[in-house]
C-alpha cells in the first residue's frame, strides 16, 4: 500500500475522503489520509479547523505535509467557489470555461509550491456539485420533498454537475439550500454521496475523474 496525503478545506471533504474515496483507492493499493486546513489557533493550543481564509495558511499546511517522506503524493481538495483572492493565479485568471480557469489555477498553485510530490486539485465549483450526479438521491434524503423535478432540471441545464456555476445565488450549495432550507453540508453531502457509485461520479465529472486518475497513476509508478 502506498500513502497519499490530502489537505481538505472542511469537515465535509474530510468525511468524503475517509468514507468514500479512501475505501475506493484501498482496492488499488492506495490509502489516503485527509488533513484539515488549520484556520485558527487559540491560546489553549487547540485548533479550529475548516474553511479557507488565506493562501498562506494553505501553503504552510502543505509544506508540513510534504515533509512526510513516506507519502507518495500530497494533494488537495479545495472548492473553486469562494477561493480567496490571494491564491496563485487568481488575479490573472484567464477568460474561458470553468475547466480552463481551474486548470490554470492548479498550474499556478503547483508552480508556487514547487514540489514534484504535489498534485493540486480544486473541486469545480464545490464538492456539493457531485450530489447532482443523481438528483434522485438528493430527494431521497428528504422523504417528504417534492423537489425532484426541480433538481433534475438543474442537472439537465449543464453538461456536467461540475459546471453548475459559482454565483452566490446559484452555486451548488446555494441551490441545495434554496430547495431544502434544512440542508446541512457536513451532514447531508457525504450521506448522499455514499449512495452514488464513485464510478458514476467519475463518468459525469471529468475534472474529478482526471484527479482520481492522476492519484492512481502517480502512486502506481
Amino acid at each position: 500500500m502506498k500513502k497519499a496525503l490530502i489537505l481538505v478545506e472542511g469537515q465535509t471533504e474530510e468525511t468524503f475522503v475517509r468514507e468514500i474515496l479512501d475505501p475506493f483507492l484501498n482496492e488499488k493499493g492506495i490509502f489516503i489520509i485527509p488533513s484539515l486546513v488549520v484556520t485558527k489557533r487559540v491560546k489553549s493550543g487547540s485548533n479550529f479547523k475548516g474553511g479557507i481564509v488565506s493562501y498562506d495558511k494553505v501553503k504552510n499546511d502543505l509544506l508540513k505535509l510534504l515533509k512526510d517522506s513516506s507519502a507518495a503524493i500530497v494533494t488537495t481538495m479545495i472548492d473553486f467557489y469562494g477561493l480567496p483572492n490571494d491564491f496563485p493565479g487568481k488575479a490573472t485568471l484567464p477568460t474561458g470555461n470553468c475547466y480552463q480557469k481551474v486548470e490554470y489555477l492548479e498550474g499556478e498553485f503547483s508552480k508556487n509550491i514547487s514540489n514534484p510530490k504535489f498534485l493540486p486539485y480544486f473541486s469545480i465549483h464545490e464538492l456539493e456539485a457531485l450530489v447532482f450526479v443523481e438528483p434522485a438521491q438528493i430527494a431521497r434524503a428528504f422523504p417528504n420533498s417534492t423537489k425532484l423535478s426541480d433538481l433534475e432540471k438543474i442537472k439537465a441545464a449543464f453538461n456536467s454537475p461540475e459546471e453548475i456555476n459559482d454565483n452566490p445565488q446559484t452555486a451548488p450549495s446555494k441551490r441545495l439550500l434554496t430547495a431544502f432550507p434544512e440542508y446541512q453540508k457536513a451532514l447531508y453531502t457525504p450521506l448522499i454521496l455514499l449512495d452514488i457509485a464513485l464510478d458514476k461520479i467519475r463518468q459525469e465529472c471529468p475534472h474529478f475523474n482526471a484527479w482520481v486518475s492522476s492519484i492512481e497513476k502517480i502512486v502506481a509508478n
